[in-house]
C-alpha cells in the first residue's frame, strides 16, 4: 500500500494520499490540487475517492476541483449539508480498493460532521494500524469547541471527550495517528511539531487527554479558548457549497506606481510581503506588512479577512505568484494587481515612502527609558517570561488595545524573533504612530543576550 503525507508549513496544514493496486484516496486535500494528480501519476494511481474529515474552516479545501478534475466521489461525514454531491458516512461505513480499507468512523466535536478514517492495509494484517483523526486528535492536543453554530463550545467539547474516549481512545497503542493540522494551526491551542504519533503515546502525553473527567475537560477545553478568527465562518461556508476552481480566479495584472497610490486613496490595500529589512527598509506608506517567510496566509486572514481588495508588493514576479496563491488558500481572492515593478517602480515615480528602523536588543536595552514598549506575543508566551516595562498587546487584538498608548512618542515592538512585530509596526504606522521600530530577533535574541526578563500572573481576558 502507498502511504504519502504532504505537509503544507504555512497553513500547518497535513493532507494524505493512500494508494493500493492502481487506485487512490486523497483526504484533506489542500486548495491547489494539482499535487495529488501529479503523486498519483508518478505512483501508477488513479483517484478514485476524496476524503473531507470535516467542513475546514481555516482554509480553502481542493475536494470540489480535485472531484472535478479525476471524476473521484467526495466523501463527507453524515451530519453535513453540502451544496455539491458527495457520499454521507457514518460509523462503520467502508471504501476498499486493492490492499487497503478505509473505515469511518463518527467524531464530532470539533465540528458536528468531523470523521476519523481507520486505515487496514491486508498486506500487513487485518486490523487497523492508523487512524487519521482530521481536527479531532492533534499530535499534543484536540481540537478546538468552537466552529458548530448552534452549539455552545461546552456542549461541543463534551461531544469531543465521548468522540475520543468512546472511539480513537479505545484502539491500541500501537495504532499511529496522523492529524490534519500541526504546530502553529489556529484550530488548536498547544500542537506539537511533530506530524504523527500513536494512540499510546497520546494518552500518554498528550494534555487534553489528561483530564480525570468529562466536566474536567470541558473546562480545560474551554475557559480560555483563543479567539475564533473572523474568517473561519466565511471559510467553512465556501467549503460547504464548494469553493470555485483556482482556474477561474482573474489573473493579477501589474499596476503603475501612481495608479496604486490612486487606489489607496479609494480603500484599497496594499500588502507586502517582502522580508522585515527589505520592509524596514523603504515602503509604500499605509502598506500593510506580512512577510511571505511564515504564517503568511493565517495572518492574512485574521488580520486583513476576506473581501478586501489588494495590490501586492513582492520581491520578484514569482514570490508575487506564491503570495496570490497563499492567499487563495484561505479564500482570500481579491487580489486586483501587483506593483509595477516592485518598490523600484515606486522610486522611480517619484512617490512618498516611510521607513521601520530595525534595532537589535542591545538598543533597545539602552533606550529602554525612552520608548514604549510593545510586546505582540500571545498572552501564554507572555506569562511565560517577558521584558520587565514591555506591555502585552497581542497581535490579533492590537487594533482594539491602542488606549495608553502615545502616539506621538517612539514605539518599539517585539514578538519571539521578529516576525509578528514587523506585522505590527506596519499596522501602528497606519494607525498614526510615526516613530515605530521593530526589535531584530525579538525575546528569543533577548534572552540569548543574557538580558533580563521577568515573570507575571496571568493578565485578566
Amino acid at each position: 500500500m502507498y502511504f504519502q503525507q504532504f505537509y503544507l508549513g504555512c497553513l500547518s496544514h497535513a493532507s494524505y494520499i493512500i494508494g493500493s493496486e492502481g487506485v487512490a484516496a486523497v483526504i484533506d486535500p489542500q486548495r491547489d490540487a494539482g499535487i495529488y494528480v501529479e503523486d498519483a501519476m508518478r505512483n501508477g494511481l488513479r483517484i478514485e475517492h476524496v476524503i473531507e474529515t470535516h467542513l475546514h474552516a481555516d482554509f480553502i479545501s481542493g475536494h470540489q476541483e480535485l472531484a472535478a478534475i479525476t471524476g473521484a466521489k467526495i466523501y463527507l461525514g453524515g451530519a453535513v449539508e453540502a451544496g455539491f454531491p458527495h457520499v454521507p458516512v457514518h460509523d462503520g461505513d467502508e471504501v476498499r480498493f486493492g490492499k487497503c480499507v478505509l473505515r469511518f468512523l463518527e467524531t464530532p466535536g470539533h465540528t458536528l460532521e468531523s470523521i476519523s478514517i481507520l486505515v487496514t492495509d491486508l498486506e500487513r494484517g487485518p486490523e487497523p494500524y492508523a487512524v487519521l483523526t482530521g481536527d479531532t486528535l492533534f499530535i499534543g492536543d484536540v481540537g478546538r469547541p468552537d466552529l458548530a453554530p448552534g452549539h455552545t463550545p461546552q456542549e461541543l467539547a463534551g461531544m469531543l471527550y465521548d468522540s475520543l474516549h468512546t472511539k480513537l481512545l479505545t484502539l491500541p497503542d500501537s495504532v499511529q495517528v496522523f492529524p490534519a493540522h500541526g504546530a502553529g494551526s489556529l484550530c488548536g491551542k498547544q500542537l506539537s511539531a511533530e506530524r504523527s504519533s500513536t494512540i499510546g503515546l497520546q494518552r500518554a502525553s498528550n494534555f487534553a487527554l489528561q483530564a480525570k473527567s468529562r466536566d474536567e475537560f470541558i473546562h480545560l477545553l474551554t475557559d480560555d479558548l483563543p479567539e475564533r478568527p473572523g474568517y473561519f465562518a466565511l471559510d467553512a461556508e465556501i467549503n460547504r457549497t464548494g469553493p470555485a476552481p483556482l482556474a477561474d480566479l482573474p489573473e493579477v495584472a501589474p499596476i503603475p506606481a501612481r495608479q496604486v497610490a490612486g487606489l489607496q486613496r479609494e480603500g484599497v490595500l496594499v500588502l507586502d510581503t517582502r522580508p522585515a529589512a527589505q520592509f524596514g527598509g523603504a515602503h509604500i506608506p499605509g502598506a500593510i506588512h506580512i512577510g511571505l517567510s511564515g504564517q503568511f496566509a493565517s495572518w492574512a486572514g485574521r488580520l486583513i479577512g476576506l473581501g478586501k481588495k489588494m495590490v501586492l508588493v513582492a520581491e520578484d514576479h514569482d514570490t508575487m505568484l506564491e503570495s496570490r496563491m497563499r492567499l487563495a488558500r484561505v479564500g482570500m481572492e481579491d487580489v486586483i494587481g501587483f506593483v509595477e515593478g516592485g518598490m523600484s517602480g515606486w522610486f522611480g515615480a517619484g512617490l512618498p515612502v516611510e521607513q521601520v528602523p530595525q534595532i537589535t536588543v542591545q538598543d533597545l536595552q539602552r533606550e529602554m527609558d525612552h520608548v514604549q514598549l510593545i510586546d505582540v506575543r500571545m498572552p501564554g508566551e507572555w506569562e511565560a517570561g517577558h521584558i520587565e516595562g514591555a506591555r502585552s498587546k497581542p497581535l490579533p487584538k492590537l487594533m482594539t488595545m491602542l488606549d495608553g498608548l502615545d502616539r506621538g512618542q517612539p514605539v518599539a515592538v517585539h514578538c519571539k524573533s521578529g516576525y509578528r512585530s514587523s506585522i505590527a509596526t506596519s499596522l501602528l504606522q497606519r494607525e498614526g504612530f510615526a516613530q515605530v521600530m521593530n526589535v531584530i530577533g525579538g525575546f528569543d535574541a533577548w534572552q540569548t543576550c543574557g538580558l533580563p526578563t521577568t515573570q507575571a500572573e496571568k493578565q485578566p481576558a
